[in-house]
């Protein structure tokens, strides 16, 4: 009677190792020559499997690049809530948020920006843009808990600053005049544009 346990339990630890390495695959691949130049073909060779396996996780190549994007987003926001703990000022605690966020978008700069395009314009019905989806829920929500912390800022109005920092932060990222823009040089653009709307400090 314990035989079915069992084997559920080694499909699902199987459906899970096909899944890290389509992953990895994804992500070696994208890293190194860029969504637009990657074929899904190359990426089930590389994981070896079969197309049609490949497409049971992800439905299409920008499925795929959501799933990497996803994993590496998902990492910058616990660090990024991580580092904003300990900072009191709430400046600089959003920034602590916006800065891993910026920095895992831009580790190559088209996947950046085919991800966020997606994000807005996918289908939001795939399970990958679900999750990208959430994740920026999630970054909002951060973002307004930090800035819950000034009494200045009413607590109505937390979530809808934290909302209006993302699509700041998002803009800053897929605009074309910032393709060639350092890390550091999109955050100031996006820590001027978030001091005009803090209270005044």
């Amino acid at each position: 009677m314990s035989v079915t346990p069992q084997q559920v339990g080694r499909r699902e630890r199987n459906k899970q190792h096909k899944l890290d390495r389509i992953t990895a695959a994804a992500l070696e691949l994208f890293s190194e020559f860029g969504v637009d130049e990657v074929t899904t073909q190359q990426i089930a060779d590389k994981a070896d499997i079969g197309t049609g396996t490949l497409f049971l996780y992800a439905k299409t190549k920008a499925e795929l690049l959501l799933l990497v994007q996803n994993s590496t987003y998902a990492d910058a926001l616990v660090k990024g809530r991580a580092n904003a703990e300990g900072i009191p000022d709430v400046l600089e605690a959003v920034m602590a948020i916006v800065r891993p966020v910026v920095e895992c978008n831009r580790k190559q700069v088209d996947n950046g920006r085919t991800y966020l395009r997606e994000l807005v314009f996918g289908d939001p019905q795939e399970p990958h843009h679900r999750e990208a989806l959430t994740l920026t829920v999630q970054t909002e929500e951060a973002m307004a808990g930090v800035l819950g912390r000034d009494p200045r800022v009413e607590p109505g109005d937390a979530a809808k600053l934290a909302h209006i920092i993302s699509a700041i932060m998002f803009v800053s990222m897929a605009a074309t005049i910032n393709i060639s823009s350092s890390v550091d040089e999109i955050l100031t653009q996006i820590g001027e544009q978030v001091r005009v709307l803090l209270p005044m400090r």
